[in-house]
């Protein structure tokens, strides 16, 4: 993208089949139930969805990829494998 400029997708990203949507803050984290998770600061401004999977645990997603899940006990983010990474064909 030339000019250095950013892709905004706030108001058009919607999570229909997740609990809620957040807003990540400037400084890159999200707030659940009173509790600040450091995300990433790349995801600043943006919508994320949040859906429940087990008590306490929380899947993240942002457009149509799952980030990884929250712990909110432990308040950290577990990031799940690289969608954009090499795959390696079995041989």
């Amino acid at each position: 993208m030339a000019g250095g400029g950013s892709i905004d997708f706030r108001g058009a990203l919607a999570y229909p089949f997740h609990d809620s949507t957040i807003h990540v803050t400037s400084c890159g984290r999200i707030c659940l139930h009173r509790k600040k998770i450091n995300l990433s600061t790349v995801f600043a401004g943006q919508a994320v969805g949040i859906k429940e999977v087990e008590e306490g645990i929380w899947l993240v997603s942002f457009m149509d990829y799952d980030l990884g899940y929250i712990d909110l006990e432990e308040k950290t983010l577990q990031p799940l494998d690289n969608p954009f990474g090499p795959k390696v064909l079995p041989m």
